[in-house]
């Protein structure tokens, strides 16, 4: 987990995370600005260690730690010290934005590596790429706000982990998470601060909804990020504690930077 919490947090990182198997690394969502640099380095990688992106939607915590990425790759491409093309994967507005942004941003020669090594793929709803050897099935999760994608990734022989972004799972999408063995879910507060923190407004979740769905739907694990930050020393505890009233199985709230085993 590169970060964990939600967009205007300031005790952490912006939710995203990297996929890692086998030294092969999918990075998903990308921060806010160029704490991402910082997060994948003290998270022990280096951008010669990640070739594949993806980016759920457009919302500022999530977009615009990547055109670091494509900046950053850039540099180092000029400077042979990138190894092969960089894969950024998102639906056709991330995507259309995504090289906006890089054209208005960017150094005309670091833009020049865009559509050569850098590739800006655009993938559909219920759509499946190969990424770092693994399946991974992209769907819409219906954002009443704006399009957003998540994703199954495949391991294991038929083992799922579901992605579901960064708002609450909607009924039409319940299909792709039902019995998974993994669920990444955003939960932006706990129960009792709804009425302080204010998640319905947002089309967010409390932890105990995140854990009645998981429940409901007999995911395997649960893990909860895109928090609020104003307990942190603390969350683990007390979304933990909040959680095993509502659901089960086994729930895992982790910090910036702490690795999760699947």
């Amino acid at each position: 987990m590169l970060g964990t919490g939600n967009a205007l947090v300031t005790e952490c990182y912006n939710t995203c995370f990297i996929l890692s198997d086998e030294g092969r690394n999918f990075l998903v969502d990308a921060g806010g600005g160029n704490g991402i640099l910082h997060q994948i380095k003290h998270a022990g990688f280096s951008f010669n260690d990640i070739h594949d992106v993806f980016i759920s939607h457009s919302h500022l915590d999530h977009i615009l730690g990547a055109v670091w990425i494509v900046r950053s790759s850039a540099q180092m491409m000029s400077h042979e010290q990138y190894d092969g093309d960089m894969n950024i994967y998102s639906h056709d507005e991330v995507i259309a934005l995504i090289d906006d942004l890089a054209k208005k941003l960017l150094l005309p020669y670091q833009y020049n590596y865009v559509g050569k090594r850098i590739h800006l793929i655009t993938v559909d709803k219920n759509e499946t790429r190969n990424i770092i050897g693994h399946d991974v099935s992209f769907f819409d999760i219906n954002s009443p706000r704006t399009k957003q994608f998540g994703f199954t990734f495949y391991y294991d022989g038929g083992k799922r982990l579901v992605f579901c972004g960064d708002e609450s799972l909607k009924t039409s999408c319940e299909c792709y998470v039902e019995g998974c063995d993994w669920l990444l879910h955003e939960a932006f507060c706990l129960y009792e601060d709804a009425e302080i923190f204010k998640p319905y407004e947002k089309f967010h979740s409390t932890v105990k909804d995140s854990c009645e769905l998981a429940q409901r739907l007999g995911v395997k694990n649960l893990l909860l990020y895109h928090t609020e930050d104003s307990d942190l020393p603390n969350r683990k505890k007390r979304y933990t504690d909040e959680g095993k009233f509502y659901y089960s199985g086994n729930i895992f709230v982790p910090y910036d930077l702490e690795t999760v085993i699947i």
